[in-house]
């Protein structure tokens, strides 16, 4: 009996992925356990494993397919011995999740109105004139009819080239053409590739794929919902690199790194300041009883967060081992849903880079991240006198709606505190 094979829900979130990669090809025989294929989610590239032996008689999803829903039929198995005469009964399906994957590729770019050139008139046919933003505006200014011009663009589309030269002779204007739609010139943003035609801007376009998307969506949603509060602390950090120092010279198996201690602080600082450990719904202010800390990795795919869960709660050398298997699985896609989905609070460190400081977005539902910038020698007071000190400024981004001012500064407080104190950090 031959044995569908589905396009797996590889999260709780996931409605659909990207069939980046078949492990096995058709005629191969797999067993239970074996990687088929790897698929790309809106969060990680992942492995799918078979869940039966047999065949891999026929593949319905070719690699690289985008948008392929949840519950399509992407494959099918035969049974030791069966006969490929079975396929018979499913050959009516082979056809529709191929066809399905371009549509969904092409509904999206269609549904962005940014992209798609807009309408500027309608010639006696009915059918569509496609101009750039400039040659729209150029044509109105000049009374220059695109009915009456030709496109020398990608695709026939009209761009300012096509109008130089004063061609207003050869058109009415436009809004000569009773009924037709008027071309709303700023009813969104300027198109970036529409722009690079217009002015002959040599460019290439390089694919969003699922983790980018859903970062940028996730970003925008943050930015467009949350109420974002910042502040401010300086933290010296003398005392934090001389313990770090003696941790790691004394020859273990491990290296501690200055974002270690970070984490550490961080989770030590909500279980002792837990008005900050908080999330906002419309119903209530959800308090957590664990600090779980998502610390923000670049990787090439785009930037996923993996967590650190009850970080306060761990000594430093578990929080380091943990974070390079984290921080190397991110970077492979390797990294499990429970990895890096949650988090009571995140943490990004730019100083790495030289960033002095920053201000980072609040990944909802948390209520607060950790913006870590760059520890400097700078000037400081003390008792009167100008000394140098090595200062670390940390911005706090919080959830207004939960996290207020007099909260997030008692907390930056705690964390200060810590930071200086790293010795609290070890006992």
């Amino acid at each position: 009996m031959p044995h569908n094979i589905l396009m797996p829900a590889l999260s709780p979130t996931m409605t659909e992925g990207k069939l980046s990669k078949w492990v096995k090809k058709e005629g191969d025989k797999v067993k239970a356990g074996q990687v088929l294929a790897e698929i790309e989610t809106d969060k990680a590239t992942m492995e799918v494993e078979a869940v039966d032996e047999g065949t891999l008689a026929k593949i319905l999803v070719p690699a690289g397919t985008d948008g392929v829903k949840v519950n399509t039929l992407i494959a099918i198995l035969l049974e030791d011995g069966e006969d490929a005469a079975a396929l018979k009964n499913v050959s009516n399906d082979v056809k529709a999740p191929a066809a399905a994957a371009p549509k969904s590729e092409a509904a999206p770019a269609a549904a962005k109105p940014a992209a798609a050139p807009q309408p500027v008139a309608h010639q006696a046919s009915g059918s569509r004139i496609y101009a750039s933003p400039l040659a729209k505006r150029l044509a109105k200014e000049k009374g220059i009819d695109l009915a009456t011009i030709k496109g020398s663009g990608p695709h026939g589309r009209i761009v300012k080239s096509d109008l130089e030269g004063g061609k207003g002779g050869q058109a009415a204007p436009v809004a000569a053409a009773a009924g037709a739609p008027k071309a709303v010139a700023h009813a969104a943003s300027p198109d970036a590739k529409a722009l690079a035609d217009a002015y002959g801007i040599p460019y290439k376009l390089i694919p969003n794929n699922g983790i980018r998307k859903v970062v940028a969506r996730r970003l925008l949603e943050s930015k467009q919902t949350v109420p974002h509060f910042y502040l401010s602390v300086d933290c010296e950090l003398d005392a934090l690199l001389a313990v770090r120092k003696q941790l790691n010279d004394a020859g273990q198996s491990y290296k501690i790194s200055v974002n270690d201690f970070v984490i550490k602080a961080t989770g030590v600082a909500l279980a002792q300041y837990p008005a900050a450990n908080v999330s906002w719904t419309d119903e209530n202010v959800v308090q957590y009883e664990r600090a779980d800390v998502s610390v923000a990795v670049a990787t090439a795919n785009g930037l996923i967060t993996p967590i650190i869960k009850d970080a306060a709660n761990k000594s430093l050398k578990d929080i380091s081992n943990e974070m390079k298997e984290l921080a190397g699985k991110a970077k492979d896609g390797k990294l499990k849903p429970a990895e890096f989905q949650g988090g009571t609070i995140s943490v990004s460190n730019l100083g790495m880079f030289g960033i002095s400081n920053f201000a980072a977005i609040v990944n909802p539902p948390q209520g607060a991240i950790l913006a870590i910038g760059a520890g400097e020698q700078r000037a400081v007071v003390k008792d009167g006198q100008v000394k140098v000190a090595t200062v670390m400024t940390v911005t706090m981004s919080t959830d207004h709606r939960c996290i207020d001012g007099a909260i997030g500064a008692e907390y930056l407080q705690v964390f200060k505190k810590l930071i200086e104190n790293p010795m609290s950090l070890i006992l």
